[in-house]
């Protein structure tokens, strides 16, 4: 959510042939996959009372505070005020984990003393959308977002994310080639929405879905927020993908962005108005799409909510890296995900039923439970070879004891303390490209 501009300064226009041949060298950088790393978005809510909204003279005290610390991860404000974290590529996992932490409780140290604290929930349970942040590529996004309902605002201002970043892997076929990465991503992917679905609940109410944030995601569409069709070579996808979605904004030096309605970044270039699109603007088009795995050279996957806990964000980084980088665990993985694609109807993630079922239903969809199960207890055997400290085997352990094995996720521990008196509000019929999967 908070990509900067392009630092490209290119005023030349570009083709077709150019930007597909551009899409395809910058966003898959193939080669052994040897660094991984991780970016953590956090709500900020006051520490002793955090139904309490902050007020923005407090955010904006403690996010000053912060920018004097020296810290090795980057931070950056989204704009809901929500805070990320976003790791350097680390040479593995017990160093990413070591790294982050240590930033993290530097973060944690400023903000208690503000009398706030960071929040592991995917969907904020209790406050409203409120944009924090007032630049013009937010305003450009609300305005673009707000003409398919209040899913987009939600999103930018309400949620919260953990998100692995994996090299994407050979050129040549196998368990490491970036084909199968590519492929087990959106698969797996589905499984790791339901094991990690932490977000039942939306202003005080249950909102029937495990993972609200995925479901917001979903409502916003496949044209901004949806993967590229599912078959053929990833490049050749992406690179369509890329210039059959619609424009979110078209940026000026002064006064508001414009904002087309329905404009692919294809007939952009046809037309060549308002003016022709350059690689700046190719640059940048390319960061306001967010599929649930995105290629940015590496594999970005965005489909986990936030976590609970300090630490709970270990869990989802070392069993998606110990699936994605040992090649035992990756072919377990690809095997114990491969008949759940029966249920996707050939449909892009996260607009097809499986997805939806992960969504709503988490690990209590006994065949998402089934092939958690299996991919939590491959992670298990590789995290040794991989150089996990037995902490971090020991955190993958107990998440698998206490939520896959019994086909619960962390949302149905927030659902538990709601109670049967919290009524449930209705989900809507369809989603925003009119389609129901939710039956």
């Amino acid at each position: 959510m908070s990509d900067s501009e392009s630092g490209c300064t290119d005023s030349a226009a570009v083709t077709e042939p150019e930007v597909e041949a551009l899409v395809k060298g910058i966003c898959f950088k193939t080669g052994p996959p040897r660094t991984l790393g991780v970016e953590l978005e956090w709500l900020v809510h006051e520490l002793h009372a955090p139904r309490l909204p902050v007020s923005r003279d407090r955010l904006e005290a403690a996010y000053a505070a912060l920018r004097t610390v020296p810290l090795t991860s980057a931070l950056t404000v989204e704009p809901g005020g929500q805070l990320e974290l976003s790791s350097l590529p680390a040479a593995s996992l017990t160093e990413c984990i070591g790294t982050v932490s240590a930033d993290l409780d530097a973060v944690r140290a400023v903000l208690r003393d503000q009398g706030l604290g960071l929040v592991g929930l995917g969907h904020d349970p209790w406050h409203r959308p409120r944009r924090y942040l007032r630049e013009p590529r937010y305003d450009a996004m609300e305005a673009y977002l707000d003409r398919t309902g209040p899913a987009g605002r939600r999103m930018m201002c309400t949620s919260a994310s953990v998100q692995v970043c994996l090299d994407a892997g050979y050129e040549e076929p196998g368990p490491l080639g970036h084909g199968r990465r590519w492929w087990l991503a959106h698969t797996v992917g589905a499984v790791l929405v339901a094991a990690f679905a932490n977000s039942p609940v939306a202003l005080d109410r249950a909102t029937g879905w495990r993972s609200t944030r995925q479901l917001l995601w979903a409502e916003i569409g496949p044209g901004r927020a949806g993967a590229p069709a599912p078959d053929g070579d990833p490049r050749s996808a992406w690179a369509r993908h890329v210039l059959d979605s619609p424009v979110m904004c078209i940026r000026r030096d002064g006064g508001p962005w414009e904002v087309p309605d329905g404009l692919t970044f294809r007939q952009w270039i046809r037309s060549g108005a308002p003016r022709p699109p350059t690689r700046a603007d190719l640059d940048y088009h390319i960061t306001t799409l967010f599929p649930p795995v995105r290629p940015r050279g590496h594999l970005e996957l965005r489909m986990i909510d936030a976590q609970p806990g300090e630490d709970g964000w270990i869990v989802p980084l070392a069993v998606t890296a110990a699936l994605f980088d040992d090649a035992r665990a990756a072919e377990t993985a690809y095997r114990a995900v491969k008949p759940l694609t029966e249920r996707t109807l050939g449909l892009p993630a996260p607009h097809n039923p499986l997805w939806t079922a992960a969504a709503r239903d988490g690990l209590a969809d006994p065949e998402l439970r089934e092939a958690a199960v299996v991919c939590f207890d491959a992670a298990l055997e590789a995290l040794p070879r991989l150089g996990a400290e037995p902490r971090i085997t020991a955190a993958v352990a107990g998440h698998l004891d206490r939520y896959v094995r019994a086909g619960r996720c962390p949302a149905d521990d927030l659902l538990d303390r709601l109670g049967a008196t919290a009524p449930a509000a209705s989900p809507p019929r369809t989603t925003a490209h009119g389609k129901d999967f939710r039956q």
